[in-house]
């Protein structure tokens, strides 16, 4: 069965956030490392707009989530939680966002993108130039680097693509080079 049969057996033919039956696609929960039906969600195209573009999120229509964050399903409570705490400043979410628990393993997944931080709590990834490193990113390294635990030397200029953040330290970034995944220290790599 497909990932997309799979998710819409799972919630109906409906979007799991705001119920709509029309125009649904499949939204991976970033930082997707594993994809799949508990990576997922089936998400409407409003939905869809509005979790991708923060500056379009119309914060009446994340009514819906009273009902949707009940849901069993992993991916739809981090969404859920997600889009609670960006509009946490509208004043409902907060209590919508104070009656959901969940699990340690979903609350670090959640807050995984940094979604509901104040800029001053976030941690941002620089590159050795100082811009702004998201996860996805491709970077380059500027040094030979010695990987430790293994003979391999990452050569200056090798191209890390689909890069991910790690969320606690700044300093760190993960990717793979030669087909190994290794842990990178940001100073060492440039847009």
């Amino acid at each position: 069965m497909s990932l997309i049969q799979e998710l819409q057996d799972r919630s109906g033919n409906k979007c799991e956030l705001c119920s709509a039956t029309e125009n649904l696609k499949i939204y991976e929960v970033p930082p997707a490392t594993t994809g799949g039906v508990d990576g997922s969600v089936l998400a409407c195209a409003k939905c869809l707009q509005q979790i991708e573009n923060p500056d379009t999120t119309d914060a009446n229509h994340w009514r819906c989530l009273n009902d949707s964050m009940w849901s069993e399903h992993r991916a739809v409570q981090v969404v859920a939680w997600r889009m609670l705490s960006r509009l946490k400043s509208e004043g409902w979410p907060q209590d919508l966002l104070d009656m959901l628990y969940l699990d340690d393993e979903t609350l670090a997944f959640a807050k995984a993108t940094n979604e509901g931080l104040d800029d001053s709590e976030k941690v941002i990834h620089r590159d050795v130039n100082g811009v702004i490193l998201e996860s996805g990113d491709s970077v380059v390294l500027v040094k030979d680097l010695k990987v430790k635990g293994s003979s391999m030397v990452a050569k200056q200029g090798t191209a890390v693509r689909n890069i991910r953040l790690d969320h606690e330290n700044a300093d760190y970034i993960e990717g793979k080079v030669d087909g190994q995944q290794i842990v990178i220290i940001t100073k060492y790599v440039k847009k």
